[in-house]
């Protein structure tokens, strides 16, 4: 089980444990401003935030593990194994893929309640990376410095 923290005084920090025994050849990896995202179901984004955080990077697509964006919006997948969920594509929805959704969140939203917004229309929806990258059971925590 990953834990993750935010401290807020004066200033704000974020920060998690990654509580994996293998080494899946995580590194640090930015996403540049308006470099094109891809999603399974949803259109590609052009225009967003900056994004730098742990992840591993496969065909290309940054497989977060957690990061922040250049607007302070951190966010991180955190591992829960059993009573994670995902549903099937539904039409009307923003359907993300697990994988998709640190990306998603952090490319678009400027603060929490940005993100809250993102989310209130979003189905985590259950489709794969690949064979080899099947979805993760996560859950995540967003945070800023005003929650």
């Amino acid at each position: 089980m990953c834990t993750s923290v935010i401290y807020t005084t004066g200033d704000y920090y974020f920060g998690r444990n990654l509580d994996l025994e293998v080494n899946l050849g995580q590194e640090v990896v930015i996403t540049p401003r308006n470099k094109t995202l891809e999603f399974r179901e949803m259109p590609n984004l052009e225009h967003h935030y900056a994004i730098i955080g742990m992840s591993i990077v496969r065909d290309d697509y940054p497989l977060y593990f957690d990061g922040v964006n250049e607007k302070g919006v951190g966010m991180a997948g955190l591992n829960f194994d059993g009573p994670a969920h995902y549903f099937p594509v539904q039409e009307g929805k923003d359907n993300i893929a697990s994988f998709e959704l640190v990306p998603y969140i952090l490319a678009a939203a400027s603060s929490v309640a940005e993100a809250k917004k993102l989310l209130s229309n979003a189905n985590i929806a259950n489709i794969n990376f690949s064979d080899k990258f099947q979805a993760a059971p996560l859950h995540w925590i967003i945070a800023d410095k005003t929650g």
